[in-house]
């Protein structure tokens, strides 16, 4: 898929509307339309990379910036004291529905495992 015509590079361009939560110039945010917990926060590179599997040692530093993004998500929703989750799906078979790299975050109620 090209850049252009992703979904999540389009709302990193502004061109598709979404909730935004946090956003720095490698790093974006935002509320999951479909969510799955009270809490679901979609992050994402804002360079398009397909899934995990296409990081490499070049990325680490991102991957890290996407984590930690997930970390100070979690502090504001008030998810310290009750745990939270962060799931990334690589591929059809594990249910990556937009062919880009986003963590999700999930939190708000207890999490069950295995989760699928």
């Amino acid at each position: 898929m090209a850049e252009t015509d992703c979904l999540f590079c389009k709302i990193g361009r502004g061109e598709v509307p979404a909730s935004r939560l946090l956003e720095t110039d490698d790093v974006l945010a935002f509320r999951d339309i479909n969510p799955q917990a009270p809490v679901h926060i979609l992050i994402i590179p804002r360079e398009h990379i397909a899934s995990l599997g296409e990081v490499d040692e070049s990325r680490a530093a991102l991957v890290g910036k996407l984590h930690l993004a997930a970390r100070e998500l979690a502090r504001r929703a008030g998810l310290d004291s009750q745990g939270w989750r962060v799931v990334t799906n690589v591929g059809v078979d594990a249910g990556q529905t937009v062919p880009h790299l986003h963590l999700h975050l999930l939190g708000g109620r207890a999490m069950h495992w295995p989760p699928g």
